[in-house]
This record gives structure tokens, sequence and C-alpha cells, in this order.
């Protein structure tokens, strides 16, 4: 590997950090003082992803890494809540990711754009399963919010339960909305 490609990794993996530093703006509207970061949102997505993939009969690798990059232009458009969407035009994500991956080595960039317009395509399993996963996680963590004593986020609950197109998602938010976060204790 040339200086110039590793050079140009690095820049990207420092780009990439920001979106442990960028907060979900929309959780703001409710009142969470301190929202979690689309990297924790992300994380949560790629594993949401890879289940409901094994489920629908899927590959689950290929799901998580749909979902791992789903949100990765959000360093350069931020995360915009949906209360802004009237006033803008929707970034075009795999442009954004061209411009991101500039720098990276052919076959770094290629995975990278690949994932992202497969996602943004909806039309393989895996992208459907990891759109699903963005939408339960959402879901998810807007029960746990209102389990701390969050109000106002029934909105949020709402509108990604109405966004879920596989049946395992569905059974899944049917089970996130009727126990407690706790509920894994046991």
């Amino acid at each position: 590997m040339t200086h110039t490609a590793a050079s140009g990794i690095a820049a990207f993996t420092f780009e990439m950090g920001v979106l442990k530093r960028l907060r979900r703006s929309g959780w703001w509207q409710v009142g969470v003082r301190d929202p979690e970061s689309v990297a924790e949102h992300s994380l949560r997505v790629a594993q949401l992803a890879a289940l409901l993939a094994a489920e629908e009969g899927a590959d689950p690798a290929r799901a998580a890494y749909l979902a791992l990059w789903h949100d990765s232009q959000e360093t350069r458009i931020t995360d915009l809540p949906h209360t802004a969407r009237p006033y803008l035009t929707k970034p075009d994500n795999v442009a954004v990711t061209k411009d991101q991956v500039a720098p990276l080595p052919e076959a770094a960039a290629a995975t990278v754009v690949d994932a992202v317009t497969e996602f943004e395509a909806q039309e393989t399993p895996e992208a459907r399963c990891a759109r699903d996963a963005d939408k339960l996680e959402c879901l998810v963590q807007a029960v746990e919010y209102r389990h701390s004593g969050q109000d106002g986020v029934q909105e949020w609950i709402d509108s990604s339960y109405a966004a879920l197109t596989t049946d395992v998602a569905r059974r899944v938010a049917d089970a996130a909305l009727t126990q407690s976060p706790m509920s894994w204790r046991g």
C-alpha cells in the first residue's frame, strides 16, 4: 500500500470518528438532553440488521455491512431532524459517499459506495433488513427514552413502526413495545 493510499484511509477514519460526537438531533426536540450519537445508533442498527437478515433468510453479514454505512454521510450533512425536511432537498447519499471516499484506494472506496448504493436502492433482502433495522432501532430507542421518563416519543414509535416492511421486524417491534427495556436482566 502506498503512503497516499494509507493517508486516505487514515483521513477517512478520522472523518468517520465524527459520528461518535454527532448526536441524533431529533431527540433534542422532545427534551432528551444527551441523545445517542450517530455511531451508537449505527452499531445497534448493524446488530439488528444481522439478526433480522438471519431470520428472513438473507445474508446477515451483508445486511450488517449495509447498515454500518447507512448514516456515514452525516459527517458532512449532519443528522437532520424530520422537521427540517420540508425546507431542504434530500441529499443524495450515494453522491456524498463518493465525495467522502475519493481519497481512498479503489477497492476500499468501491466497497463503501457499493454498500451505500445497495442500501439506498432497497432492491435486495439485505438492504430491506438493514432499512428495517434502522427504523426498528429508532423505535427501540424511543421505548428506552420513554421508559426513562421522556415524554413525546410516541411520534417516533408510530412512524418507525409504520415504516417496517419485514414480518420479523414487525414482530420484534411488537415485542419491544410490550416489555420493559430491562427485561434482558431476567
